[in-house]
């Protein structure tokens, strides 16, 4: 059973939630692979359409779902009606994508019997993959839940989607899937489009089910690397899309920390604590010169913050525990004292970790765990080669960031250190708050994601959920609209080499 939490008291909430069952699990799935024919069968346009729709729908229900959500999540009326907005704006984002037509990377060759070797007509595009379990995160309850990222462009894509509701947030999840499932039925959706499950048990079965072509997965490190190895040991293996744990190291240098140790100082604070410390780009380790005084402006300014109740019981356990981890290291200093916060519910004291980069290097595998929740560690360092060595030893993350002055000679060797290590790079700003555009990467390698070539954020993150195809000599009626002679869509495309987006089709043998 599933039943909501109110963060700021502890008190349960709302109904209780039965778990999908075995069986439940076995007929919600064999309906998205009923649906997947007339899902990937529509139109670009008539697609792009669809997600418009429930985008619109989410914003026609807007106030409903935000009262409900901060029931649910303690996460206040302003952060979650920026966050629904944004939820919306995805699923357009991947309208656009759709009109666009790029997405499908149609590729054409005319017949050529002078090549080495020889071909006759090839025609290239990708085609959606199948349904797709989603698993819904707890620290956004829109952008990455039910209606996500990973259920837009999944539909984008025009695969069927199965999402495992996260226990955290049961019944905003039922309440924006019962939405979704009316606007989908209103535009003529069949049953199976788009379906909610609930339970531990069922996330596991739901990995497990032949129906299922590919998870995303938003949690945990222990969490997505148990569904992981599900995936990974089925008789026919899929793709698993696990964002599981991000520490985003953040450098400031020399330079930077004389220039503006305030501004810098003020930033780092309000990034740290952004959400009470539970955005999967939180700067979670920060590498400061020893004689900047940083730590203590930062500590400063984070005693002051206000800092909401934690998600879940869960979260507060392990950010305690976390904590605990990091504080029993040798050389390791808390730089704030104050005693914990009043009111019930899941509250804790924000922190400020300290250490030097010596500290750091004999003990990296413990600073560099995520802690989830209000804590940031700053290394010290005294050299850039003691900065250097201490980059060495920090894991993939999703992003990394670097504090620099104009021709800073500092620059150029953090900047390539963090990009070898992160999806995305951030220069004099700070990591939390990623754009849903075009462009924005929002992936990085292990263990910040388990497919370090994807992105769950911008456009591009429909291209998790596409599998090409290649069509040789196959006649035109035959051929899919976006391949066929005239370009009917009017995408772009590559023939014969060159991208265009007229109708040129290539000589016919």
């Amino acid at each position: 059973m599933s039943r909501a939490v109110d963060p700021r008291t502890g008190a349960a909430i709302g109904p209780e939630i039965a778990d999908t069952t075995p069986e439940e699990i076995r007929e919600v799935c064999s309906r998205a692979a009923q649906a997947a024919p007339w899902l990937g069968g529509l139109s670009f346009p008539e697609r792009a359409a669809l997600l418009a729709d429930l985008g619109q729908a989410l914003r026609d229900h807007s106030g409903e779902l935000v009262a409900l959500a901060d029931a649910e999540t303690a996460l206040g009326v302003p952060r979650l009606t920026g966050e629904l907005a944004r939820t919306a704006a995805q699923f357009d984002l991947f309208a656009e994508v759709l009109r666009d037509g790029a997405f499908c990377e149609a590729t054409l060759d005319s017949p050529n019997p002078d090549a080495v070797p020889p071909h006759t007509d090839l025609r290239r595009m990708l085609v959606p993959l199948g349904p797709v379990a989603v698993f819904a995160a707890s620290n956004f309850p829109f952008a990455f839940s039910v209606a996500g990222g990973d259920t837009a462009s999944a539909l984008a894509a025009g695969c069927p989607v199965v999402v495992k509701a996260h226990p955290g947030h049961p019944g905003l999840s039922a309440r924006t899937a019962e939405i979704l499932a009316g606007a989908l039925s209103a535009a003529g959706a069949p049953e199976g489009v788009l379906t909610l499950v609930h339970g531990e048990a069922a996330g596991r079965a739901l990995v497990a089910d032949p129906a299922v072509t590919a998870v995303a997965f938003t949690g945990s490190p222990g969490g997505g690397r148990a569904l992981f190895d599900v995936a990974m040991s089925r008789p026919d293996p899929i793709p698993f899309y696990g964002e599981l744990g991000s520490i985003n190291p953040v450098v400031v240098t020399a330079a930077a920390a004389a220039a503006r140790p305030d501004e810098i100082a003020d930033g780092l604070a309000g990034s740290a604590m952004l959400g009470s410390g539970q955005f999967c780009t939180k700067p979670g380790l920060v590498f400061v010169p020893e004689a900047a005084g940083l730590p203590g402006r930062v500590a400063e300014r984070v005693a002051a913050a206000e800092v909401g109740p934690l998600l879940t019981a869960r979260i507060e356990g392990g950010f305690r525990e976390g904590l605990r981890r990091l504080l029993k290291v040798p050389g390791v200093r808390a730089l704030l004292d104050g005693p914990e916060q009043g009111g019930g519910g899941h509250r804790v004291a924000p922190q400020v970790v300290t250490a030097d980069a010596r500290t750091f290097l004999a003990d990296a595998a413990v600073l560099t765990e995520e802690c989830f929740g209000p804590v940031t560690v700053l290394v010290t360092y005294s050299t850039e080669e003691e900065l250097a060595a201490a980059l060495g030893r920090v894991p993939g993350s999703l992003t990394g960031t670097v504090h620099a002055e104009p021709d800073d000679p500092a620059a150029a060797s953090v900047v390539a250190a963090l990009g070898a290590r992160v999806g995305r790079l951030i220069h004099n700003g700070w990591p939390t708050g990623v754009a849903v555009t075009w462009s924005q990467h929002h992936g990085g390698p292990w263990p910040a994601t388990t497919a370090v070539l994807h992105t769950s954020v911008g456009a591009t993150a429909i291209r998790r959920f596409l599998r090409p195809i290649t069509y040789q000599d196959v006649p035109e009626q035959l051929l899919p609209a976006a391949l066929r002679d005239g370009n009917p869509l009017g995408i772009p495309r590559r023939v014969d080499g060159v991208l265009t987006t007229d109708g040129k089709a290539g000589r016919r043998g």
